[in-house]
C-alpha cells in the first residue's frame, strides 16, 4: 500500500477504532497531523475572538509548519495506531 493509502485508512480507523477519548492535545496534535499531511502549510487568518477551538487548532497546525506532507502523514498513521493500540 501507498503512504496515502495508509493515511486515509489511518484516517477511517481514527474514527472507529480508538476506543477511549483522547486527550485534548492528542485531538489537536491528530487534527494539526492530518491537516499538515492533507493541505500541507497553513494559509489564512488567526481566527479572533472567543472562539478558543479554533484558535487552538489553527495554532497546533500552524506549529507544523514547513513539515513535509510525508512526514506529517507518517506520525498521523504512528498516533491513529498507538491510540487504537494497534
Amino acid at each position: 500500500m501507498s503512504l496515502q493509502e495508509d493515511f486515509q485508512k489511518a484516517a477511517e480507523r481514527s474514527k472507529t477504532d480508538i476506543k477511549e477519548r483522547p486527550s485534548n492535545e492528542e485531538l489537536l496534535k491528530l487534527y494539526a497531523l492530518y491537516k499538515q499531511g492533507d493541505e500541507g502549510d497553513i494559509t489564512g487568518e488567526r481566527p479572533g475572538g472567543f472562539d478558543f477551538k479554533a484558535i487552538a487548532k489553527f495554532n497546533a497546525w500552524e506549529e507544523l509548519k514547513g513539515k513535509p506532507s510525508e512526514d506529517a502523514k507518517k506520525e498521523y498513521i504512528e498516533l491513529v495506531d498507538k491510540l487504537a493500540k494497534v
